[in-house]
């Protein structure tokens, strides 16, 4: 079990936009959000592997989905199976996806299954789009990319805050939360996608219409958001979208990415609005 020290080292080594909110959380909660993170970005780490053919990515994908499907409990969990599925690549797989067994189980135990049965569905997604190459032709496939990789988060994370403080998230703006983060990644990342030979825009799409498209995501959760109580998911959530929203100004104006100056004004800003 890896300790609170650990966990948030390698959380803020794969994602500094999450490490800073998921770090604030109160205990039981963060363990249980920095779980599911941490498994998610495990996979996604598989995914996203630019060395690993197609069919080798879809094939410990489906074998992590299929291990996961097989646990019961915190206090029994296969460690060495999923140790076993990772052996082959050990020299090829980041430390945060060969800890995955560490990260599924470090969450409260009741809650801990949730999280394994959103990262078995995702990895299982995830397979099938590795085997046909990331083919993205239309709207209804960008969708179901981004809803698979991002939107299923954030219907996660409604159950976990739920959970934690009693509270109803509309779970349809959680999906576009989800899909919103998920368009400005793509946007950002669009010049290596295609060295890679990946294609995430539907046929004939631009890189406005992608931008219009991610914006009318985030600024319909963002117009959401502000109709709930300041609870810790409005916390939770505020350093992310006001990046991802200033990240898409950025784009527009020909930047590459937010400057280190701004990003810490941003999450300034939004600390003080919580």
């Amino acid at each position: 079990m890896p300790t609170k020290a650990d966990a948030l080292r390698v959380l803020e080594e794969t994602s500094r936009t999450f490490y800073i909110p998921i770090s604030r959380l109160p205990k039981g909660l963060q363990e249980a959000v920095a779980s599911g993170y941490l498994s998610m970005r495990s996979i996604d780490e598989i995914e996203d592997h630019p060395d690993l053919s197609g069919e080798t990515k879809a094939k410990i994908l489906r074998q992590v989905s299929e291990c996961l499907q097989a646990q019961t409990a915190v206090s029994c969990f296969d460690h060495r199976h999923l140790a076993a599925i990772f052996e082959p690549y050990a020299d090829q797989l980041p430390e945060v996806s060969l800890r995955l067994g560490e990260w599924a189980c470090y969450a409260p135990e009741f809650i801990a299954p949730r999280i394994w049965e959103a990262t078995s569905s995702m990895a299982d997604r995830m397979a099938s789009w590795a085997e046909n190459g990331f083919e993205v032709l239309s709207k209804a496939d960008l969708d179901r990319y981004t809803y698979g990789v991002a939107g299923a988060v954030g219907l996660m994370l409604c159950d976990l805050f739920a959970w934690f403080e009693t509270v109803q998230i509309d779970r349809s703006r959680a999906i576009q939360f989800g899909r919103g983060l998920q368009l400005v990644n793509i946007l950002r990342n669009r010049q290596e996608d295609i060295e890679r030979g990946v294609d995430f825009y539907p046929d004939g799409w631009t890189d406005e219409q992608v931008m219009e498209y991610a914006r009318q995501n985030l600024i319909e959760f963002d117009e959401y958001l502000h109709t709930i109580h300041k609870t810790t998911f409005f916390m939770f959530v505020g350093i992310p979208r006001a990046l991802a929203l200033a990240t898409l100004d950025a784009i527009s104006r020909g930047e590459e990415k937010l400057s280190r100056r701004e990003v810490i004004r941003i999450v300034a800003d939004a600390k003080f609005k919580v």
